[in-house]
């Protein structure tokens, strides 16, 4: 089916009217008309035929700059092109999981580039901060028999159980470069994994979630996924790569011509240098903004943004708030922040896509009703590798469309605008029970966060009835806290501490590490602390 007809596809389908018969005809109406994306038609089957297309329009621009080494779209690609021959040699087949285990640089990208050329899928984690146990988990779990390192890493990645292993800054090119394939021969389908990312699992071992071509593309070249992003913009690589987002800052830069920014040890020192940063919000609040007035767009996901954070940034750029977890490919809802609005939202579903508000009998909403939140359309990736039963919870079969496609449980809690926007409300798995009472952990957060001088704030339950609110800030006290919460609040929702700390921990992906502030509480309530 060719691009046209997946469209007008696409454009014919309309939501099963028996699956929305208990809502009113108005809500109805809105419920599809807030909920599915605009339906646009992809430019490229596959994510790396377009950075091919700018490889070959623009040779000699620059594409790669890290430490000071530029590396031009014509030699990443020849490169590129020399590891796909060497590992089409050694019989890496169609859709087989490849793994790169190296850290952040030029051989990363010439190592995601050639995998995909080789009609393969990268199974990226960075081997300096992942455990040699979760590495043979990935192993085993992905059924990888060919790694992909560089020598500096050689002791660490020969200790692990696989089959073979080729180090891309140390073989032939040349040779391998005669044993290459173009792309285009290799009948490669949108359909096709692109990538397997593990996230963490609740049994302590990470599930491997499998991302199509086809799921990339819909983000990276549909607008407003793009960023705006033209050949010569200069584009941040913060982010760890076995996090998703880090797809996004590689893939939206070099489909489009840009100069990816490889950081080295500082993130602020890039953010300073380039036109795009995609981020968290938590490494966002710990840059210097006035070091960051060069930025043009800002985009961040991965957890809830502070207000005072987009209003700052969206000042001096174009600043969209985002969300999507791994499962969802990366975000399917994006919205361009103005201060002047009077929410902050994460807007509407992106293009070929769709956002359902859904209540715990899988019924939708009504419009201002608060539920989870469902995704389908095109972002809904090709599940967990090797775990039916975790699939079988969180996926399910779309009675909206209707039309045998899935739909994806985030767990995150919303509700839809009257303009047609989401309002995100935190996770469904944080809401506790607080004295009888639910209480949702993050409108603690946001409260705070929403008074001046805070930069971050993360509320936990810690044993049975006990609320404790961290805080990062050097300039607030108790007493100001306090009585914000008791402004805005119900008395169940104050905690009963209030950590200050200089800076919130941050996991390998740059969001709040929960795991690490209730494990360091003791040491905390030490220091400076408020009861």
């Amino acid at each position: 089916m060719n691009s046209l007809e997946l469209k007008k596809k696409q454009a014919d389908l309309i939501f099963n009217s028996s699956a929305l018969s208990h809502l009113s005809i108005a809500d109805r109406i809105l419920f599809e008309k807030f909920g599915r994306g605009k339906t646009v038609s992809l430019p490229f089957k596959c994510i790396h035929h377009a950075f091919e297309h700018h490889a070959y329009l623009r040779p000699d621009q620059v594409a790669i700059t890290y430490k000071g080494i530029e590396v031009t779209y014509a030699e990443l690609n020849n490169k590129a092109n020399a590891l796909a021959g060497a590992l089409i040699r050694k019989g890496v087949q169609k859709n087989e999981n490849v793994g790169l285990f190296l850290s952040r640089s030029i051989e990363m990208i010439v190592g995601i580039l050639g995998i995909l050329k080789a009609g393969a899928t990268y199974v990226p984690q960075d081997i300096r901060i992942t455990p040699k146990v979760a590495l043979n988990h990935i192993i085993d779990s992905a059924d990888i028999k060919i790694v992909l390192s560089t020598t500096c890493f050689k002791k660490t990645v020969s200790e692990l159980k696989f089959h073979e292993l080729v180090f891309i800054d140390d073989f032939n090119e040349f040779e391998s470069n005669l044993l290459y394939l173009p792309s285009s021969t290799l009948n490669q389908d949108e359909k096709n994994n692109c990538f397997v990312l593990y996230t963490s699992g609740t049994t302590g071992m990470p599930n491997g979630v499998m991302v199509t071509h086809q799921n990339v593309c819909n983000i990276i070249h549909t607008s407003p996924g793009n960023l705006s992003i033209v050949p010569g913009t200069k584009v941040a690589q913060i982010l760890n790569i076995s996090f998703d987002m880090a797809v996004w800052e590689i893939f939206a830069c070099l489909s489009y011509g840009g100069n990816l920014f490889i950081r080295g040890q500082s993130i602020q020192e890039t953010v300073s240098e380039v036109d795009v940063v995609i981020a968290t919000p938590s490494i966002l609040s710990s840059l210097d903004i006035n070091k960051c007035k060069n930025i043009l767009v800002a985009a961040v996901a991965g957890e809830p943004c502070p207000r005072n954070l987009a209003d700052s940034w969206s000042e001096f750029c174009s600043f969209y708030n985002s969300c999507g977890p791994t499962e969802t490919t990366i975000v399917n809802t994006m919205q361009a922040h103005d201060k002047d609005n009077e929410l902050l939202t994460i807007g509407a579903p992106t293009p070929n896509n769709t956002v359902y508000i859904l209540n715990e009998n899988l019924s939708a909403c009504k419009i201002g009703e608060v539920g989870e939140m469902w995704a389908g359309g095109l972002c809904v990736s090709g599940g967990y590798i090797n775990n039916v039963a975790l699939n079988s919870d969180r996926y399910r079969r779309d009675p909206f469309l209707n039309d045998g496609s899935m739909m994806f449980r985030t767990r995150d809690l919303g509700r839809w605008t009257l303009l047609g926007e989401l309002e995100h409300l935190g996770r469904s798995d944080d809401q506790v029970k607080i004295k009888g009472f639910r209480v949702e952990l993050d409108s603690i957060s946001n409260t705070l966060e929403e008074i001046p001088g805070c930069k971050r704030a993360c509320t936990l339950k810690v044993g049975s009835d006990e609320l404790i609110s961290f805080v990062a800030s050097s300039e607030l006290d108790e007493k100001t806290c306090i009585e914000e919460l008791e402004k805005k609040l119900a008395y169940y929702y104050i905690p009963s501490k209030i950590i200050f700390l200089e800076e919130l921990p941050k996991t390998n992906r740059g969001k709040i590490d929960k795991k690490k502030l209730l494990e360091n509480l003791n040491e905390y309530n030490q220091e400076k602390c408020y009861v």
